[in-house]
């Protein structure tokens, strides 16, 4: 199953949600969210710096993510960007593939 990683950061009004709910219970918000479409929660970090979490879950596909994205851009509480994530061999088979390319000004 695709792996994302979605990189929040708390709004005022997710912040205030954040004080009142824990860490914890934004955890478990954020694995039904990804159970809800048929995915699964690995991990979820809260760091500092230009983001507030870290989250990488495993969703069935770019639709299911896409609808992720946008039921919690929608909720107000956080601003996100979610990163498609390729695995080793994803990559190894990505090298071996043939592309038909020609640079600007080639």
């Amino acid at each position: 199953m695709p792996r994302f990683l979605i990189e929040a950061t708390y709004t005022l009004e997710g912040l205030r949600g954040l004080l009142k709910d824990g860490g914890s219970g934004r955890v478990e918000a954020v694995r039904k969210m990804a159970e809800s479409v048929g995915g699964r929660l690995e991990s979820f970090d809260f760091g500092f710096g230009e983001h507030d979490t870290y989250v990488i879950c495993e969703l069935p596909d770019n639709k299911s993510a896409a609808a992720v994205a946008l039921t919690i851009g929608a909720s107000g509480g956080v601003t996100t960007k979610t990163v498609a994530l390729l695995t080793p061999a994803e990559v190894d088979q990505a090298v071996k593939q043939s592309v038909d390319y020609r640079a600007p000004g080639a």
